[in-house]
């Protein structure tokens, strides 16, 4: 049944096709279909608007109309069914997170500068919204521990990949290939802790950079365990 509630809209002339909607939006409500963004479930639309600020654009308003009640039960039913064919769980779900403005990592107030999620090397897709034109930062996961203005000094501005190969058991360079190759990264830096098994990160990136056939700019930090820059 459909009842007069406030509902998004996205004009298709004005959408430029970024996807950056449809990661923010945390309901599932909206897809990428040809290339333009589109509300697919209005059910699942809760009227919040995540999607609003997410819009380079402008191209989402929102607009009182009849549309069919908010169902959170079906919202989960969408999550669980996506995650059951992904063989994941729904918070691994894309999403694109909010950052400081520009400058406002000077201050000394706790924030954070994660831009997206998920942010696991091993749980991140190899294409996302996000990725497009990003400066990308993959990072041990000691490093934010040992460095106490990590997200201030090296996220900000930066899309963040974290992983261990020791405990991850894992080779990192395929997944890295796919990420530089298939999309348009700007730049790489590592954080590495100064200990032998982080070499596998570094090595990974280096390779990958190889394999991608593109000319991106890459750097290497060394981190000491009292967080100091070698």
């Amino acid at each position: 049944m459909s009842t007069a509630r406030k509902i998004i809209q996205i004009d298709e002339a004005l959408c430029n096709g970024c996807g950056l909607c449809a990661g923010a939006c945390h309901e599932g409500a909206i897809a990428m279909v040809n290339g333009k963004a589109k509300l697919v479930r209005e059910d699942h639309c809760d009227g919040l608007g995540d999607c609003l600020p997410a819009c380079p654009v402008g191209a989402i308003t929102f607009v009182t109309r009849p549309a069919p009640a908010y169902d959170p039960a079906a919202v989960a039913r969408t999550r669980a069914a996506q995650a059951a064919h992904a063989g994941g769980c729904p918070g691994s779900r894309p999403q694109v997170l909010s950052q400081p403005a520009a400058g406002e990592g000077a201050k000394e107030a706790p924030f954070s500068c994660l831009a997206q999620w998920p942010v696991q090397l091993r749980l991140v897709p190899v294409k996302a919204p996000y990725f497009d034109g990003a400066h990308l930062l993959v990072a041990a996961d000691c490093a934010a521990y040992a460095r106490g203005t990590f997200h201030r000094d090296y996220m900000q501005g930066r899309v963040t990949l974290i992983g261990c190969p020791k405990l991850d058991e894992a080779d990192y360079r395929a997944k890295l290939t796919q990420i530089l190759s298939g999309n348009d990264i700007r730049s790489l830096t590592v954080v590495r802790m100064q200990v032998p098994c982080c070499g596998g990160l570094q090595q990974a990136a280096q390779m990958a950079c190889l394999a991608s056939g593109k000319a991106i700019p890459f750097q290497v930090v060394t981190l000491s365990a009292e967080g100091k820059v070698l």
